[in-house]
């Protein structure tokens, strides 16, 4: 479907990944963009409008229009959230952390936007996933996120090995996440479960002060503890 001139547009604005200044890492197509639209699909409202001063602090607060999108939100909302579109306005679609729509509620809208003929625009900004592929020497040609894994015990060992049966097949990196506080028990369970040879990337704090990034076999994390609790951190492997 061919975008309606007389509809408002959709733009998809990252944010930063955590405490930082967001002139490090969002370029100022972010600060100019937000400087004309009033209207936000958000995760959380207070944690948007922090991140909406922090790039623009010249921004009315007041002026704003926030629409909580989570997973507390009911589908029959979605609509609701889309009518200042429909009717002229631009609206920003914001995450949490990072870029709108990957790993992230957001995706939902961008689709009843496609369906609509609305226009939809990207911005450049941070992706945890992206920057963590980039950086951990593995297979930039083949990978593929999974979001979270089982979280029970056997479900999530039996997961470990499948993701690492087929990395091994097909030469693809393996991308996945877990909840910041329960990162260093994944990550035993990663070192007790997984080949010796198969290498792990372990990136924490991406764009943060505090970042950590580091890709080595698992024989060789077993000689190495580190802390992740409560950081977020993307973990990637290959069995070579």
């Amino acid at each position: 479907m061919k975008p309606n001139a007389l509809l408002g547009k959709l733009y998809l604005i990252p944010t930063t990944m955590g405490e930082c200044d967001p002139m490090d890492v969002l370029p100022q197509t972010i600060k100019r963009t937000i400087d004309f639209i009033d209207y936000y699909i958000v995760e959380n409202e207070k944690t948007a409008r922090k991140s909406i001063k922090a790039v623009h602090p010249e921004k009315k607060q007041s002026d704003l229009v926030l629409f909580a999108l989570n997973k507390h939100t009911e589908a029959k909302e979605h609509l609701d959230f889309i009518k200042p579109l429909l009717e002229g306005k631009n609206v920003g679609l914001m995450s949490e952390a990072g870029c709108p729509g990957v790993a992230d509620p957001g995706a939902v809208i961008v689709k009843l936007a496609h369906d609509r003929g609305i226009q939809v625009i990207p911005l450049v900004g941070p992706s945890s996933i992206l920057l963590a592929m980039m950086a951990s020497g593995m297979n930039g040609q083949s990978f593929t996120f999974h979001g979270y894994l089982p979280i029970e015990k056997d479900e999530k060992r039996a997961s470990f090995k499948s993701l690492e049966r087929t990395s091994f097949e097909k030469n693809q990196s393996q991308i996945f996440i877990e909840t910041p506080y329960r990162n260093n028990k994944l990550l035993e369970d990663l070192i007790q479960t997984l080949h010796p040879e198969t290498h792990l990337c372990i990136a924490a704090d991406i764009t943060l002060p505090t970042e950590y990034i580091k890709t080595k076999k698992i024989s060789a994390w077993k000689k190495e503890r580190i802390d992740l609790h409560k950081r977020p951190t993307i973990f990637i492997i290959h069995k070579m």
